[in-house]
C-alpha cells in the first residue's frame, strides 16, 4: 500500500544498510502509534510509501537477524 511519507514523523535508515547506497527507512514513531510500519527507500524520500502490518514487520525482521534471506 502506497502512502503520503510526510505524515510519518521522522524516519530511520536501516542498521543493515552499512552506509551503502541500497537503504531502507522506517518511521518508528507512526509504528508504535498505530501499529503500522511505514517503509520508503531512503534514495526517494518523496517517493512512496509501503506499510506493513507491525506483526509481519517484526517476523520480517527476525529472519533478517538470523539469516533467513542470505543467499
Amino acid at each position: 500500500m502506497a502512502t503520503n511519507p510526510s505524515h510519518h514523523g521522522t524516519w530511520r535508515k536501516s542498521s543493515y544498510s552499512n552506509g551503502g547506497g541500497n537503504c531502507i527507512e522506517w518511521a518508528p514513531r507512526h509504528a508504535a502509534a498505530t501499529g503500522v510500519v511505514p517503509v520508503r527507500d531512503s534514495k526517494d524520500p518523496h517517493g512512496p510509501t509501503l506499510t506493513f502490518d507491525a506483526s509481519a514487520w517484526a517476523a520480517f525482521i527476525d529472519g533478517v537477524k538470523t539469516g533467513d534471506f542470505n543467499a
